[in-house]
């Protein structure tokens, strides 16, 4: 008696299992159960990322993205050191010039970052793709303009050295 309960679990299982499977089969046919209609158009829901994937390459955005990936990840390609002093504000792609703003704390990091920027390109475009970014523009600390009066002679200074 035992035996045939025994038996006869094993093979309601059996058969659960080969149904599930079946069903799971279906839907993957039809697309996973999800469809605007009989057949698969450009209106059927899509998870996040590949909702978002696909936009991003209709829409060309592909350099864009990876930079702005870099913003996140700055510390860690250039290091501490000139992370904690140089912030990157800006990508500007242009089918000629594709440049990385950077502006700096004090005029010796903007100095340094200069003597540094061929080999920052280069460390950005093995992590980015050939030629995605070609110049790098770096910007030294911002300040207010120094105005004296009514009267201002053109050429005159601009805002000071840090000496930072």
């Amino acid at each position: 008696m035992d035996l045939a309960r025994v038996a006869l679990r094993a093979a309601k299982e059996q058969a659960r299992a080969r149904g599930a499977a079946a069903q799971q089969k279906k839907q993957a046919r039809r697309g996973g159960g999800l469809r605007s209609g009989a057949r698969a158009d450009g209106r059927d829901p899509l998870p996040l990322g590949a909702a978002i994937n696909r936009l991003i390459t209709e829409r060309g955005w592909e350099a864009p993205a990876a930079v702005g990936g870099v913003m996140g990840r700055w510390p860690q390609i250039v290091g501490d050191d000139l992370a904690n002093h140089c912030v990157p504000l800006r990508y500007d792609e242009d089918p000629a010039e594709r440049v990385l703003t950077v502006q700096c704390d004090s005029t010796a990091w903007a100095t340094q970052l200069r003597l540094l920027a061929p080999q920052l390109v280069a460390r950005l475009n093995a992590d980015l793709g050939h030629g995605t970014v070609r110049m790098i523009k770096v910007l030294g600390p911002g300040g207010p303009q120094r105005r004296f009066g009514p009267l201002r002679a053109p050429g005159s200074r601009g805002p000071g050295d840090t000496y930072g």
